[in-house]
């Protein structure tokens, strides 16, 4: 049964642009991360984008696309950028780089 779970397993890219530094935003990805058990990392850009690596099954990754578009409080989503990326078998677990 895991290798078929495995076998669903798809990676995105989501590039979230609005005021999305300086408000909570990569930690709050992280909380929304570890709560839909998703693997990946998320950092600020310097063109003041925050940039999210995710993994995780479709419905997992739909989910926080959902979340991306909400955003904490503070925070302003103007637009959630979203691509294909490649399966990373390295990191299972979610983290914030660049803290």
């Amino acid at each position: 049964m895991a290798s078929t779970e495995k076998s669903l397993t798809q990676a995105h890219r989501f590039l979230v642009r609005g005021r999305v530094q300086g408000v909570g935003f990569r930690w709050f990805v992280e909380r929304e991360a570890h709560i839909l058990q998703i693997a990946g990392w998320v950092r600020n850009n310097p063109d003041g984008s925050v940039e999210v690596l995710a993994m995780g099954t479709r419905e997992q990754l739909a989910g926080l696309r959902t979340r991306l578009l909400e955003g904490p409080r503070a925070a302003r989503v103007d637009d959630v950028e979203e691509s294909d990326a490649e399966p990373f078998a390295a990191l299972n677990s979610f983290q914030v780089r660049g803290a």
